[in-house]
């Protein structure tokens, strides 16, 4: 069985690390994704766009009384938290992996330089895109969108602890509808918010499509990878 796609974005939730916590990075999550990452990089160029909202998110600064501009840099520098970790459980399971970030931390990581990240992939590496765009009041959604179309993969895979866009709150709600599939329009106008609105738009602009879907549930990323029928598909054909 071979993926259905050559090159794949995905974008993994800070929340998805959290596994039954309420803050941090699960060990047990973190190990189990990346063996599954492990399972399908023999047979797919792939890169991954890391958030941090396990560890901050930029919406507290309310909370906080600080700017949100500030609030959303302490974000970004979470999401490297995160990429650091991931890619040194990268590389306990033999994966070659890079980490790349949009703010300029050399001494950690990389400087984000798209032909270096191509040219990573096409040796079979997997790169990790941290610190969001770099710039404040855009999501790490939005940077995934961003990068995807960057590196021109064929689709974005945007990993979380649901299993797919619903119509409202599955935790909340026992009669939440789950879509199958929805239009970029549809999404849009729906309101769902499961996705950022201008990541939606990129992708919409650049003909990405999008499938939401529960990577905590094992063996998840390699079907959905294989073509598999799983979680939520926005846009495509």
């Amino acid at each position: 069985m071979r993926s259905i796609y050559k090159r794949i974005l995905l974008k993994i939730s800070g929340e998805a690390l959290l596994g039954g916590a309420s803050f941090g990075i699960s060990p047990g999550v973190l190990k189990e994704i990346s063996r599954e990452i492990g399972d399908v990089v023999k047979d797919v160029q792939l890169a991954i766009v890391i958030g941090g909202g396990n560890i901050f998110r930029g919406r507290q600064a309310k909370t906080l009384g600080i700017n949100q501009a500030t609030a959303d840099y302490m974000g970004m520098l979470a999401t490297v938290i995160n990429g650091l970790a991931l890619q040194e459980s990268l590389e306990k399971e033999g994966i070659d992996a890079r980490l790349m970030s949009a703010v300029q931390i050399r001494t950690i990581a990389e400087p984000y330089i798209r032909r270096k990240a191509i040219n990573h992939l096409k040796r079979g590496g997997v790169v990790i895109f941290a610190a969001g765009t770099g710039n404040p009041y855009f999501s790490t959604d939005t940077a995934a969108a961003l990068r995807a179309a960057e590196i021109e993969a064929e689709v974005v895979l945007k990993a979380t602890k649901v299993d797919g866009i619903y119509d409202k709150d599955p935790t909340q709600y026992k009669d939440a509808y789950k879509f199958k599939s929805l239009s970029y329009l549809e999404l849009l106008q729906r309101k769902l918010k499961v996705i950022d609105t201008t990541a939606v738009s990129l992708c919409m602009n650049n003909k990405l499509p999008i499938i939401v879907f529960n990577v905590t549930i094992p063996g998840n990323l390699k079907r959905v990878i294989y073509g598999e029928s799983i979680g939520t598909k926005v846009g495509g054909s």
